[in-house]
């Protein structure tokens, strides 16, 4: 049936998913010191593959699991693993700022391939947004591309990899419900990090502080991708990305106060940025792709 167009409902999706991301990025950090990103990635995978089970025997929904889109599945995740163990390896190694500065050109490649590929307008509106929202980003980062550490490149090809993801899970709403999407994101990713942990020969296993991290990292993971993919079944990707830009200023505030990471005026300016593009892109929003979910 064609899919209805909810834009402030996906807005309103998307506040959860910047809270959940922004959740699993401080307990990221604090488990990064003892286990690898592949390490990180399976125990999270392990957490939010339990979760969506017991939810949905819980809703009688597992019945919605399909398996007709495995190359689907499997090339999405591929990918999201990929730019998840990147993007961990940059939380270990520089300020969540220039994390979130540089993952935040996700939106910027979204815009472009949804036009690509799932041929969604590009209308004034939203290029307006994407571009005063990477001005914003550009704003209260401030990173510093003349030291290219190993941190800031994995970052940025990180984006490109979240990107790609972003597509193919609109792709995938199309035909696929939410919970069959979620079934084989941690299922899949699951078994490539067990794949990596065998071929790295050696595993650090959960101790009882790191423990209830990666419990929450697995949890708000797994709600994040849940925020984000219904916002995604609501409206096309190139409206529903730009408002994640908002992510920025709560972890730069985050990081200011837990990890004592500068934060400086710039923020609100760059903030105000943030917010007016968000403000664009909202009142440009409109339906411009016909397209079709379960």
């Amino acid at each position: 049936m064609p899919q209805t167009y909810r834009p402030l409902q996906a807005a309103l999706w998307m506040c959860g998913s910047i809270t959940s991301f922004s959740a699993m990025a401080v307990a990221g950090r604090y488990v990064s010191q003892v286990h690898s990103t592949f390490e990180i990635m399976a125990f999270r995978s392990l957490v939010g593959l339990f979760i969506v089970l017991a939810l949905g025997a819980a809703s009688r929904r597992l019945g919605e699991i399909r398996r007709e889109r495995l190359k689907q599945h499997f090339f999405r995740n591929l990918f999201h693993f990929t730019g998840q163990n990147l993007w961990f390896f940059a939380l270990a190694s520089i300020p969540l700022a220039q994390v979130f500065a540089l993952e935040f050109t996700t939106p910027i490649w979204v815009i472009v391939l949804s036009f690509v590929f799932l041929g969604e307008r590009l209308t004034g509106s939203r290029i307006l947004a994407a571009g005063l929202g990477f001005l914003g980003i550009l704003v209260v980062a401030r990173p510093d591309f003349g030291a290219l550490e190993p941190g800031l490149i994995t970052a940025a090809i990180a984006a490109v990899f979240f990107a790609a993801t972003i597509i193919m899970t609109k792709a995938l709403t199309r035909h696929e419900s939410i919970v069959s999407i979620l079934f084989w994101l941690t299922g899949f990713q699951l078994c490539f990090g067990v794949v990596a942990l065998v071929l790295a020969g050696s595993v650090t296993w959960p101790t009882v502080t790191t423990l209830p991290w990666l419990m929450v990292i697995g949890a708000t993971g797994l709600m994040a991708h849940y925020c984000l993919t219904t916002a995604l079944s609501l409206a096309p990707a190139s409206f529903v990305m730009p408002i994640d830009f908002a992510r920025l200023p709560l972890i730069v505030i985050v990081g200011a106060i837990l990890f004592g990471e500068k934060a400086d005026a710039f923020i609100l300016l760059g903030g105000g940025i943030i917010i007016l593009a968000n403000w664009i892109n909202l009142r440009g929003g409109k339906p411009v792709a016909a397209a079709t979910t379960t």
